[in-house]
């Protein structure tokens, strides 16, 4: 499982999000939280009321997608994009040990500007549904990719 883990949170429209989006990073050992495109950054009180003050533990950045995405890729990061689709692959078989993982926008998903930039995209196998609240999301891949599954 991944040793090191890099999450981008990349239009994310909701402030409540990406203070959830926070509190799953501090939670599972993030190494670094990027907030990219729209995504709003701290000091917000929106953020700051769900994350519980994990804005304050978790180093974060804001940057433009694609420079984040090719300096992690020069620092041997491999850059996944948390998706569905038929070329998605199942989030339970990653091992890789130095990975970056894109969040996209609550309705859009990730853009194929940015999904073009990417290594590949990792989905989470779900039964009825085929998708789940994007801070919802976040901690389920972080729970997996931490190693703690």
């Amino acid at each position: 499982m991944a040793a090191v883990m890099i999450v981008i949170a990349h239009n994310i429209r909701s402030l409540h999000n990406v203070g959830s989006i926070f509190r799953n990073a501090a939670a599972f050992g993030v190494e670094k939280l990027y907030l990219t495109g729209f995504t709003a950054t701290p000091p917000r009180q929106e953020i700051a009321k769900v994350s519980l003050g994990a804005e304050d533990l978790v180093p974060w950045e804001a940057g433009m997608i694609d420079e984040v995405i090719a300096s992690l890729k020069a620092d041997g990061y491999t850059v996944f994009g948390l998706e569905t689709g038929s070329d998605a692959q199942d989030i339970a078989t990653v091992a890789n040990h130095k990975l970056a993982l894109v969040l996209g926008n609550e309705v859009a998903g990730i853009d194929q500007s940015t999904l073009a930039l990417l290594d590949g995209k990792l989905e989470i196998l779900m039964h009825k549904k085929r998708s789940l609240n994007v801070s919802v999301a976040s901690g389920v891949a972080m729970h997996v990719l931490s190693g703690r599954s």
